[in-house]
């Protein structure tokens, strides 16, 4: 685990203590040429503010996105796909 993986769940540890809604994205298979490896993490808070990175741009935005609107549970592991045949 790198420092940056230790940043993404210290920070979601500190927004979740200070009563905020907290969500960990973490990759869990990838194929290609992709943007960032198996293992690389990301906390979204529910108002949108972002630690970390699992992918680039479209992804990361739609993933915001769904935790911003409620559709992603903090509360449970849910699987989400992304890819040419998601």
């Amino acid at each position: 685990m790198d420092n940056l993986d230790l940043d993404v769940l210290k920070t979601a540890l500190v927004w979740t203590e200070a009563g905020r809604k907290a969500t960990l994205g973490t990759v869990v298979r990838t194929w290609g040429s992709a943007p960032r490896p198996i293992g690389a993490m990301m906390a979204i808070r529910d108002d949108g503010q972002v630690i970390g990175s699992v992918s680039g741009g479209c992804i990361e935005d739609d993933l915001i996105a769904q935790v911003k609107d409620g559709k992603l549970a903090a509360t449970r592991p849910e699987s989400v796909r992304y890819g040419v045949a998601a």
